[in-house]
């Protein structure tokens, strides 16, 4: 926001009067140049709108509307063919069928002529007349049985539309970045409960473009989705009580959105599963993986999912519709060397594919990159310890595109920072302590910044 600084030389005219700071990259303006500053701003605002404008009209020009329409042509063209090709051998069968029928009536109509012309008609002649005529009739009531089979192989390639969303991890935050250390609460804030204003020892959650949040509701064996500004959320999985049927879960701890299908990805901790529900309404979730000690859970650029398999001290890397995965961090068992995990619970992928996991018991956060089979410490990993530059037991993490680690302290009820090769963090929200005031926190979980680079992160009530 812009502040008036006193008479400071104007970055325009070079005169010292009365300036007012706009910001810190562009420097300090009199009023007559804050003024044009501000028409400048308007102008490129417009600009942005014109070229908003062209891309919606020419949305039919686009490549791929092209590539659509060819794929629609040759489609249709084949489609004809086949079916011309059915037709033909259908109208050749029929008119084979009728031309044979009618050489028979034929040569049966000459032989009941030269009969009656030699006057030879004897009971036997007449019984055979009869039933060839009858013969005939059933054969044209008869026609040969036509069915359309349909091969299983398909001759027309199906198309559909893969989006690869852009990369839109959190803003790349100023190092000298300082938040607010009174909280808002946007979500519950009235006592543990079922209510729909109320959660039950909340874990992880996500927070979608439109600012809507979607939070793990633990004991009470849902989820919840809150609208920006709303003062109760809605379920929209599992609350059908804990259980391990289509429409249950049990023990959630985290979750994702899936723009492509309009569906939620969750962790059913207790039930050892990752389980797609629709996100409209939908009754039933689909399991998607199974036998997985599932605690978080994130997705990339190219819709490979990441799943931290707490019980397997490991994090694995699946593509939609696969069910087993590859091991992308630790995986050789408990420990605390650097091909190992023990207990992670929380993962973040940044744009190069890097692998960031909270390395619970061990107490720190291990950055693993793309095919390697060690990680590497980012942030803690000196022992449990509650000083400034140290972590006990870290939960949700995020890194912002410079590198800087975010990360959940629980048990010390505070979020901490660790910027690229940093020995200690610093704690840059709630160093104040337990507590249910909007300055303190209650074992913090979960972790996301929404676009604007606001903290959310569920607290547990009781």
């Amino acid at each position: 926001m812009a502040t008036t600084t006193g008479k400071i030389s104007c970055v325009k005219c070079e005169e010292l009067k009365a300036t007012v700071t706009c910001d810190e990259r562009v420097g300090d303006f009199c009023f007559d140049h804050m003024s044009e500053q501000f028409v400048k701003i308007e102008e490129e605002l417009n600009e942005f709108q014109s070229g908003i404008d062209r891309q919606k009209a020419e949305l039919q020009k686009h490549e791929l509307m092209k590539q659509t329409d060819e794929w629609e042509r040759e489609s249709i063209e084949k489609i004809r063919q086949v079916a011309d090709e059915v037709r033909h051998e259908l109208s050749s069968s029929v008119i084979r069928f009728l031309i044979d029928l009618d050489f028979k009536l034929k040569q049966l109509a000459q032989q009941l002529l030269q009969c009656r012309k030699e006057e030879d008609f004897i009971d036997k002649n007449m019984q055979f007349f009869n039933e060839e005529v009858i013969r005939l009739k059933d054969n044209r009531n008869n026609t040969p049985d036509f069915k359309i089979d349909h091969d299983s192989t398909s001759f027309i390639n199906k198309i559909r539309l893969a989006i690869k969303e852009p990369f839109l991890c959190t803003a790349n935050l100023n190092v000298n970045a300082t938040w607010i250390q009174n909280g808002v609460t946007v979500a519950g804030g009235n006592g543990g409960g079922s209510g729909m204003n109320q959660f039950y020892f909340p874990f992880g959650l996500f927070v979608d473009d439109d600012q809507t949040i979607y939070i793990a509701d633990c004991e009470n064996h849902r989820l919840m989705e809150w609208k920006r500004g709303a003062t109760t959320g809605r379920v929209v999985a599992g609350g059908k009580r804990q259980g391990n049927r289509s429409n249950q879960l049990n023990r959630p701890l985290d979750v994702i959105t899936d723009k492509q299908t309009d569906s939620l990805i969750i962790c059913d901790y207790n039930n050892r599963r990752v389980v797609r529900w629709p996100n409209q309404n939908g009754t039933d979730g689909e399991t998607i993986i199974s036998n997985i000690g599932c605690w978080g859970l994130t997705m990339d650029d190219d819709r490979f999912l990441y799943i931290v398999d707490h019980s397997r001290h490991e994090v694995r890397r699946y593509r939609m519709g696969e069910s087993h995965g590859t091991v992308v961090a630790g995986g050789n068992g408990q420990g605390n060397r650097l091909d190992q995990l023990y207990y992670p619970t929380y993962v973040f992928v940044d744009r190069d594919h890097s692998v960031y996991v909270s390395d619970q018991a061990n107490h720190c956060v291990m950055k693993w990159m793309k095919g390697v089979k060690e990680g590497i410490v980012v942030a803690g990993g000196q022992d449990q310890q509650s000083c400034l530059i140290q972590l006990s037991n870290p939960y949700g993490i995020v890194v912002d595109q410079s590198g800087t680690v975010y990360v959940v302290v629980g048990v010390s009820n505070r979020i901490m920072r660790w910027t690229q090769g940093d020995t200690q963090g610093r704690v840059i929200v709630c160093g104040n302590g337990y507590g249910s005031e909007s300055n303190k926190l209650s074992h913090p979980t979960g972790l996301s910044f929404d676009r604007e680079g606001n903290f959310c992160e569920p607290m547990i009530e009781q």
